[in-house]
């Protein structure tokens, strides 16, 4: 007990009854209805079993401020991105910790375009629950709360429209999802079968129920991958809670880097449609190699799924995202989404008829190490300015902290947002090599 509430231009995370209360999640959906000026909200939530109490609580805060609500109950949080859109919305909250341990809840704040707030309207937000100043709506102008038809099925049908759903039925694919308990159980499993897989479901029920550790990353996927081998399955796919996430297990049962989610949707997408892509300043470099081997336009900007988007925008990129399993692809919508990037990677199989672990063998090869450290926030421009001084024939960057580019590799150094630390990240083509640009990083961060 006794942690603290994070607070954030993104909306508030915390431990469900210690620093995360009903009155700080009304007390932040008031400042978001007094920002959008008691405008029509979209609220939904993953399947946390603490969402059904903070969502009373959010109803609370927006209904104070007149707001209306479309209350589309358990949703994936890219479901909710375009339920704003489709409902002609001024915003939305989802209530979620995406993938904090159970313990955890939050909420994430969507602008009208369906897009999580960008950091200067997210401020604005912030600043207005710190401050106080909201405003309270009379007695006779108090909000309200409807169901609105299922969003689901325009989601889906948005996803089934970007690509050839007979080319991946003729192939009749086996295919193993696992949802942990989360909201994308539901239509991951409507979606895979309207494109004529077999699914084999675990745990697709949203019940909030984890069968392991909710980030899908390798290390937390043990005991799920020989599942996929077991089954006959010809890919498995693991989402994280609120399903802005998505991770590959191929056919023998092998974890997929997380980076590489994003690259294979980026190789079929550009078979589409040649076009910019954006990614973040610490997601791989195969994703910059194949757009390079497209023809096409590469971008990164700042980490963070608002500034992917900002960047998608400028450049009219066709697709971006993020390397922790997040797709991006604008012609569904502005937010990580595993639905559209699960018909790409399934696409992609069906057009060049190879096993996921061919395909995964045939991308650029690098190797990939995420450290961290405790650093004092002052020393970070000294630190930063000692590092380019180290290495001085890269290509250095400062958009987000300090990132250094090489002929083969990279080193991103740049303080987290969420914790006291500085994250450091450096992909290589050998773990030795990743290894000792960490280590020389670290050498240099102090002790």
């Amino acid at each position: 007990m006794g942690t603290e509430l994070i607070v954030s231009v993104s909306g508030i995370r915390g431990i469900v009854g210690d620093s995360l209360t009903p009155e700080s999640a009304a007390r932040f959906a008031a400042a978001l209805g007094t920002y959008l000026h008691a405008g029509r909200v979209v609220v939904a939530r993953d399947s946390r079993p603490s969402g059904e109490m903070l969502k009373h609580a959010v109803l609370a805060g927006l209904f104070s401020t007149g707001c209306q609500v479309e209350d589309i109950g358990i949703a994936p949080t890219p479901t909710v991105g375009i339920a704003v859109r489709q409902l002609g919305a001024a915003g939305a909250i989802q209530i979620t910790a995406s993938h904090n341990p159970s313990p955890w809840n939050g909420l994430k704040l969507f602008g009208p375009d369906g897009a999580v707030l960008p950091a200067d309207q997210g401020k604005q937000v912030q600043t207005f629950y710190e401050q106080g100043g909201f405003v309270r709506a009379t007695w006779d102008r108090v909000g309200s709360v409807r169901v609105p038809p299922d969003v689901l099925d325009d989601h889906a049908r948005l996803v089934l429209d970007q690509v050839s759903a007979a080319a991946i039925a003729s192939l009749r694919f086996r295919v193993f999802l696992d949802a942990n308990g989360g909201a994308g159980g539901p239509l991951g499993a409507r979606l895979l079968q309207e494109l004529g897989c077999e699914v084999i479901q675990h745990y697709c029920e949203p019940n909030g129920v984890f069968s392991h550790e909710p980030e899908p990353t390798p290390a937390h996927l043990v005991d799920v991958a020989p599942w996929v081998k077991q089954t006959g399955a010809a890919v498995g796919f693991v989402l994280d809670p609120d399903a802005d996430r998505l991770a590959l297990i191929d056919e023998t049962g092998q974890c997929i880097s997380e980076e590489l989610t994003l690259a294979l949707a980026v190789k079929y997408r550009l078979r589409q449609k040649r076009g910019p892509v954006v990614v973040n300043m610490s997601t791989s470099r195969v994703i910059q190699d194949l757009a390079r081997q497209a023809g096409c336009e590469f971008a990164r900007s700042a980490v963070g799924e608002a500034n992917v988007v900002e960047r998608m925008r400028s450049t009219n990129a066709v697709i971006g995202g993020e390397g922790n399993g997040g797709v991006i692809d604008p012609r569904v919508g502005w937010v990580r989404d595993p639905f559209i990037g699960m018909a790409l990677i399934l696409s992609l199989m069906a057009d060049e008829g190879k096993p996921l672990s061919q395909l995964v063998a045939e991308l650029p090869q690098y190797a990939m190490l995420k450290t961290k450290f405790a650093v004092a926030r002052d020393r970070l421009p000294e630190v930063l300015a000692a590092l380019e001084a180290k290495w001085p024939g890269t290509t250095a960057n400062r958009l987000d902290g300090l990132r250094l580019d090489g002929p083969d590799w990279w080193l991103h150094v740049r303080p987290s947002n969420t914790e006291p630390v500085v994250r450091v990240i450096a992909e290589a083509p050998t773990a030795e090599h990743a290894r000792q640009l960490c280590d020389e990083a670290a050498g240099l961060l102090g002790p």
